[in-house]
């Protein structure tokens, strides 16, 4: 993909910000291809979906509901993550994801947005204001840390079960917390979100392009896959709310998946 073809590498390169400072404080499942669907009726859809749920002991809609986190952070990043989201929620934004890493040195990303999935410069600093000395009192990271609160970005993470709707026809990578027919990445069209579970179009052996659907509660991770069709509607969402291509929530980040 080359984006300077495209006319796009201008607004690429506007299209993604954060706002950072220094700190100094010191069982395996059975997922059977049969289960998938295969060019079946709708009605018979319907049955081999819920199949694939049965065999994985869950519910139907499994407990989620549709503006809700189902991608939970664990350990450090899971504590930060329980103390960032009342803030962030308390000033009209939600939380996308934390993340901790050894750039420049080690950097704390608080990924947010709006509701409406917009974000700007400012809105970014108001967060880093209320964050920063919440992180400093309760003291959770050891050592010196640099805090960087930022957009989602273009090939963002996929986090609620609404980001699976509204990205829908685009290429996304999703990866599994584990392993289903030693399968554990899937990457293809998204296809939405229904009772329960995220559908994707991918290529299954023997069976050619397919929509299965995966329970919410077998998702790891998740993340759109940055293509020039991404791009020009990010920019054309951007441009409808009246925002400039950094505001609309969906900037280039720093979120990657191996190749499926």
């Amino acid at each position: 993909m080359n984006f300077k073809q495209n006319g796009l590498a201008r607004e690429v390169a506007l299209a993604y910000y954060s706002v950072a400072h220094d700190h100094l404080n010191s069982r395996e499942w059975t997922f059977l291809v049969r289960s998938f669907c295969f060019g079946v009726s709708d009605q018979e859809e319907k049955i081999q979906f819920f199949t694939v749920r049965n065999a994985l002991g869950m519910t139907a809609s499994d407990g989620v509901v549709a503006s809700d986190r189902f991608v939970k952070e664990a350990g450090l990043e899971g504590e930060l993550a329980s103390l960032a989201e009342p803030v962030l929620e308390d000033l009209g934004f939600r939380l996308v994801r934390v993340k901790i890493s050894g750039r420049d040195g080690k950097t704390v990303q608080i990924m947010a947005e709006r509701p409406d999935g917009t974000i700007n410069i400012d809105d970014c600093e108001a967060i880093s204001r209320q964050i920063s000395p919440l992180l400093d009192v309760n003291d959770v990271v050891p050592g010196a840390y640099r805090l960087e609160v930022s957009s989602p970005g273009i090939d963002r993470p996929l986090v609620r079960p609404s980001d699976f709707e509204d990205w829908s026809g685009h290429e996304a990578k999703i990866e599994l917390n584990e392993p289903v027919e030693g399968r554990r990445r899937f990457r293809g069209e998204l296809d939405g979100y229904e009772d329960g579970e995220v559908r994707i179009k991918v290529e299954i052996k023997d069976a050619g392009e397919t929509v299965i659907g995966i329970p919410v509660g077998l998702v790891a991770e998740a993340h759109l896959v940055l293509t020039d069709d991404l791009v020009r509607e990010a920019l054309a969402r951007a441009k409808a709310k009246g925002k400039a291509p950094l505001g609309d929530g969906s900037e280039p980040g720093e979120y990657n998946v191996e190749d499926a």
